[in-house]
């Protein structure tokens, strides 16, 4: 209203202050006095920050990515474009650790840019924040249906009204499983931040788990058959470097997540040092996990043989460990539910 009342004012000023917003910035030190007078209890340590970050961002993408980059950029050398995707994530890792330490705020990029440019970028910044979160969410929730069916062994097990449902007339399909899950995880998220965590450290020790358990017993099978996707004519680059250096624009979206954790400044015991502990353990970790299981899997089957859907439960039963999908599919759930509340807990 303010705005309008400038620019009706007629004044010579009117045009410029109706405009002034766009520009106008907060000081730096700002967010640390608001802060003392803030409201959110400071509950989270170095622990839980990992917990969410490596949660948010070790989403079921992994057991996708894998597949659909080795066949079609990569090949063998899928590991060496995890490890250059992680280092473009770690540049911009670290820039969220430097802001969020020295301006510990629950509004993260939107704050950062309300500091540094001005509150028209920030404006913007927040409402795409907030569309990514929300649509990456529920892309997210639309996943967990199947691999909830696929543990218990089809949809056809599932409860009538956990089943998708598809409006008469429409394309539209319902799906009150993930809905009931959202819903769930917003009311875990509304009883306090230290609630919410013990539950996402669960969950993504659930999801770690399966990964470990990947790289073990992919290890032993590997061993066992002789590594044959190491031993293919084609030799470690068969697209080239080129290749391997596309393969790592693709899944640096396996890394997106981590800026989850910028978001809890408010609510770190002593942000300036735990912030940019708990942003590069994050990373770190989900890097070295994400190598690891591709230097299983590529070794486990030829990359032109790896399936794009499902490589990683398609080379345990290429091998003859048909169960292990259980192990796999337990995963991607737990994977998908920590993604899902990593995704909602910004908002």
């Amino acid at each position: 209203m303010g705005i309008w009342a400038d620019s009706k004012g007629g004044g010579g000023n009117g045009g410029k202050n109706s405009w002034s917003f766009l520009t106008r910035r907060k000081r730096v030190d700002s967010a640390v006095e608001s802060n003392s007078h803030g409201q959110l209890a400071k509950e989270l340590t170095v622990p839980d920050l990992m917990a969410i970050g490596v949660g948010a961002t070790i989403g079921a993408g992994v057991y996708v990515l894998v597949g659909t980059v080795a066949r079609e950029h990569s090949g063998p050398a899928l590991p060496l474009s995890f490890l250059v995707a992680g280092f473009a994530a770690a540049l911009s890792a670290l820039c969220y650790a430097e802001l969020a330490s020295r301006c510990p705020s629950a509004g993260s990029a939107y704050h950062y840019s309300y500091i540094c440019v001005g509150e028209g970028v920030a404006w913007l910044i927040g409402w795409a924040l907030i569309l990514e979160y929300t649509i990456g969410g529920a892309a997210v929730a639309r996943g967990i249906t199947p691999n909830l069916a696929a543990i218990i062994g089809g949809a056809e097990n599932l409860p009538s009204f956990l089943s998708w449902y598809t409006i008469p007339g429409t394309d539209i399909v319902l799906d009150p499983c993930s809905a009931i899950i959202i819903f769930i995880i917003t009311g875990l998220l509304c009883t306090g931040i230290k609630e919410s965590t013990v539950v996402q450290s669960v969950v993504t020790t659930v999801n770690i788990c399966a990964l470990i358990f990947v790289i073990i017993a992919g290890g032993y099978l590997g061993f066992k058959s002789g590594w044959v996707g190491y031993k293919l004519p084609t030799g470690y680059f068969p697209f080239g470097v080129d290749g391997m250096l596309a393969g790592s624009a693709t899944v640096f979206f396996a890394f997106i997540g981590f800026d989850a954790v910028a978001s809890t400044a408010e609510e770190v015991k002593n942000p300036q040092r735990d912030l940019p502990l708990g942003i590069g353990a994050s990373l770190l970790l989900c890097c070295g996990l994400y190598m690891l299981v591709s230097v299983v899997i590529v070794g486990l089957v030829p990359y032109y043989a790896i399936s794009a859907d499902t490589p990683i439960s398609s080379a345990f039963a290429d091998n003859g460990m048909q169960w292990a999908a259980y192990v796999i599919n337990a995963g991607a759930f737990t994977a998908l539910c920590a993604s899902l509340l990593g995704g909602i807990l910004p908002q």
